[in-house]
């Protein structure tokens, strides 16, 4: 039905469209008030107190937006929900979010929480449990002291107690490095195998990326392992073109986890609940390499009888030339030496692992990667930010959640 020029339909649409710009605007337009209430909503998940609110109002009219988005930072939610589902599908092969909490996503937080320098994340002797009556103690063979922690609802802001973690999984302190020889990580990256699943993913969770854009096919295979065949399915050319160049460089890294292994009992736990981490410590000995290096890594030894036997935990970064230099590693550090401590160093101090934990916080908070010029130099100004202020990720969310405020 028409009535002169106007249609039903045209009005719905022209309503539609007036109400857009006014979203819009409004967006736009957000006063301190407005913007207050999005750092909030942004780093904790839920609405504010008024009293709460205000003061933030009060910090952005100041010109202290990030005084604000700290003050955001003391509700509990940030702790127990923004950054434990943000870390937890780090600890585990499907990435997913819903799995339990544990100490390796306990630590992760603590550290954020505390203002650790993040990149010990990745070599620190470091580990957070909870402090709170009830709890049952930490465990090396399950995950209840975390799961308890999360049924009871404890609040992780104030619950997590920090604690070298030598003194809380009996692994001696120079075996420690961070995240990565903690019991959850162990579980998922250490299971069966060969170890390479733990460089992998730590590649994947902490430099946001995987294998394939670091393959390069130029460099030495000499560190290249028995178990990988030369000649997979009879064709010598999969090897040189696929293979080669992950190899290369990923297996004289990952020796440094030679003497690490999950141990369970297959055949009453076929999914590994109550295993535990192992080290083979000075003097301690694999039954059947007879050196302290684990069975796993002489496992389809005649695959290539020729390449490579693993005889000690002694690691080489062979990406430190070629095509990867581009990762920025240290030149302060040596580029090789002994266990899963120093090679977790290694990665922790590149640019590339700086870049990522800065892009990844600003993806949380904004709701999107960075995707233009604007947001690549803010990324930019905030990885300066996380160097000058001593690797402190909790200032990062501060700055992401100022950035994506409105105007």
């Amino acid at each position: 039905m028409t009535i002169g020029n106007f249609t039903p339909q045209r009005s719905k649409l022209t309503c539609f469209i007036v109400g857009m710009i006014t979203v819009f605007s409004l967006s736009a337009s957000a006063g301190p008030r407005e913007q207050a209430k999005r750092i909030h909503d942004r780093i904790a998940g839920i609405p504010p107190t008024e009293a709460v609110l205000t003061s933030m109002q009060a910090d952005i009219q100041s010109g202290d937006a990030v005084a604000a988005a700290y003050k955001a930072m003391d509700n509990d939610a940030f702790y127990s929900v923004t950054l434990k589902n943000w870390v937890t599908p780090w600890t585990n092969e499907p990435e997913t979010v819903f799995a339990p909490l544990n100490d390796y996503t306990a630590t992760v937080i603590g550290m954020i929480r505390d203002d650790v320098d993040i990149r010990q994340m990745l070599f620190g002797d470091i580990i957070y449990t909870g402090q709170s009556a009830g709890l049952p103690a930490y465990s090396a063979t399950n995950n209840d002291h975390y799961e308890q922690m999360e049924s009871q609802a404890l609040p992780l802001g104030t619950v997590l107690q920090q604690a070298t973690q030598s003194s809380v999984t009996g692994i001696e302190a120079q075996a420690t490095a961070g995240v990565l020889t903690t019991r959850a990580a162990a579980k998922a990256f250490l299971i069966d195998g060969t170890n390479r699943a733990i460089f992998r993913f730590t590649l994947i969770n902490h430099f946001c990326g995987d294998l394939e854009p670091l393959k390069d096919i130029e460099r030495a295979a000499d560190r290249i392992r028995q178990d990988v065949s030369r000649s997979p399915g009879g064709d010598s050319r999969i090897f040189m073109n696929s293979c080669y160049g992950c190899h290369s460089g990923m297996d004289p890294m990952i020796q440094s986890f030679a003497y690490y292994d999950y141990v369970y009992d297959v055949d009453s736990d076929p999914d590994g609940e109550s295993g535990r981490l192992v080290y083979n410590g000075e003097g301690q000995l694999d039954a059947e390499t007879g050196t302290r290096v684990v069975s796993k890594y002489h496992n389809n030894k005649f695959n290539f009888p020729p390449g490579y036997v693993t005889e000690d935990d002694s690691w080489v970064n062979y990406w430190r030339k070629g095509p990867n230099q581009l990762i920025g590693w240290d030149p302060a550090l040596p580029g090789s030496g002994n266990g899963a401590k120093s090679m977790g160093q290694e990665l922790a101090h590149s640019e590339k692992f700086a870049r990522c934990q800065v892009e990844k916080v600003f993806e949380n908070v904004c709701l999107r990667p960075p995707g233009n010029s604007a947001d690549r130099t803010q990324v930019d100004t905030m990885i300066a930010s996380l160097k000058a202020n001593g690797y402190q990720l909790k200032r990062t969310f501060a700055e992401s959640a100022v950035y994506c405020m409105g105007e």
